[in-house]
């Protein structure tokens, strides 16, 4: 199993790593949306799962999700959208450009970890 985690917080890639490896899964920590675009083409069908920021630095994530749900390959794909605390529109843009789940900043790891899990279709989603 392998995670994309999309984020310019070096802590939060940090935290979906541990996260990860917790849960038996190789990540791929990357700072920037096109840095993990690329990472996609280079393995279309090898993540299980993507972790992003909504503010994602150069391409919005919001962006970089409809993005890459407009590409047939990552249709299935599960998405994890890391939302500014108490932006429910960001909530809202996030669900609707096709994120699979949300999470407001900051979180906790057993939160995450719960969040991943049911992203993964290993648990239950609570948004």
């Amino acid at each position: 199993m392998k995670i994309l985690a999309i984020d310019d917080s070096c802590l939060i890639r940090r935290i979906v790593e541990s996260t990860a490896s917790v849960l038996g899964a190789h990540c791929v920590p990357v700072s920037d949306p096109q840095i993990g675009l690329r990472e996609l083409e280079a393995d279309p069908s090898g993540f299980s799962l993507v972790c992003i920021d909504c503010n994602a630095p150069n391409s919005h994530g919001i962006q970089f999700l409809t993005d890459m749900r407009a590409d047939e390959r990552w249709l299935a794909l599960p998405v994890l959208m890391f939302t500014p605390c108490g932006s429910r529109d960001a909530m809202l843009e996030a669900i609707k450009a096709g994120a699979t789940a949300f999470m407001t900043k900051p979180f906790v790891k057993k939160d995450l970890q719960a969040k991943m899990l049911g992203c993964l279709g290993l648990g239950t989603v609570m948004s």
